[in-house]
């Protein structure tokens, strides 16, 4: 089971932990996991782009991730909101099509 945590404040990601395996399918052939990864990587890659948003982004070993907001600047808001939107929305769609196989939690702080 993969299981996903977010952490919004204000609308804003601050922070995502994913870990485990979906075990959906033969390694290298599982589209759960093939997924989530794809979802995680490319949030990851958005921000790397980004000048003016400070992270930390590691992937200690396979089927872990995690993500961490550590600042940013005014005239990045919107651009992180984007990237949360894409991120919550992405996992919660995968957790609802596979929910034998990844579960999302959402905390979202004021």
């Amino acid at each position: 089971m993969i299981k996903a945590e977010l952490i919004l404040e204000n609308g804003l990601l601050r922070a995502c932990n994913i870990r485990g395996h979906a075990e959906a399918g033969p390694k290298g052939a599982d589209i759960v996991c093939a997924a989530v990864s794809v979802l995680a990587s490319s949030a990851q890659k958005a921000l790397s782009k980004r000048k003016g948003i400070e992270f930390r982004c590691e992937f200690p070993q396979r089927g872990e991730f995690s993500l961490e907001i550590l600042g940013i600047n005014a005239e990045n808001t919107g651009f992180l909101a984007g990237i949360g939107t894409f991120l919550t929305e992405g996992l919660v769609s995968v957790s609802n099509e596979y929910p034998d196989f990844c579960s999302v939690s959402i905390e979202e702080k004021k």
